[in-house]
């Protein structure tokens, strides 16, 4: 009980969201400069793999998509953001999880759910998703899929590497999921009853910004 009221808690102070700039992945040359300059070569390497990634992958089913997406990121490493970024809640772009090759299950979540859209996955089916994990004890974030709004969503996870329905995930119990629509509060397997329309979340404003500046 007190888990979920600390969640409750940040559902109205801090994700009191609004629909931000969906931004556009660009691949250039400025940024691979910017990538080569501040990271490595290897830091370089992985960036382009994650354009081949979008780009060869464009025509393929959902489910298909779904599936590389998730593969593809969850082959980086799972490091704490006070041990990663030196501070307690950091949301990395894209660029800088792969760059520094690691990050915490919002950094998944984050590159999966750009990686989707750029793929032509629809926002309105996609939502970031904050869980219990039973097993860990611990708070946790997933990327939930939603074929039909009201349908229980596929699970794409960094402690899972299967893409399994949330009725199969009785690991996981949901608090909450948001996209740049709105917030959910959740119920059977993550459906869940819209609250929030309006407003302002610093960590999602933020990180939508560094991704417009190429970060």
């Amino acid at each position: 009980m007190r888990l979920l009221c600390f969640f409750l808690s940040i559902v109205f102070v801090l994700f009191m969201l609004r629909a931000v700039a969906d931004s556009n992945i660009v691949f250039n040359d400025a940024l691979y400069n910017k990538i080569r300059s501040q990271y490595d070569d290897d830091a370089l390497e992985r960036v382009r793999d994650w354009q081949t990634l979008l780009s060869e992958n464009l025509d393929l089913p959902i489910d298909e998509k779904l599936y590389r997406v998730n593969n593809f990121f969850n082959e980086l490493e799972f490091v704490d953001d006070i041990d990663h970024w030196g501070k307690d809640d950091y949301w990395a772009t894209p660029v800088e999880f792969l760059a520094t090759e690691g990050g915490d299950c919002e950094d998944f979540v984050i590159a999966k759910y750009f990686s989707l859209k750029e793929l032509g996955v629809p926002a309105e089916k996609l939502r970031l998703m904050y869980v219990t994990a039973t097993r860990l004890r611990q708070a946790h974030m997933v990327l939930a899929y939603y074929e039909q709004s009201n349908s229980v969503p596929l699970v794409l996870d960094n402690i899972n590497r299967r893409i399994l329905p949330a009725s199969r995930r009785r690991d996981l119990l949901p608090v909450y999921s948001f996209n740049g629509d709105g917030l959910w509060l959740a119920k059977e397997q993550g459906r869940g009853q819209k609250v929030q329309q309006g407003g302002n979340n610093n960590l999602w404003n933020d990180l939508n910004k560094r991704m417009q500046l190429g970060d």
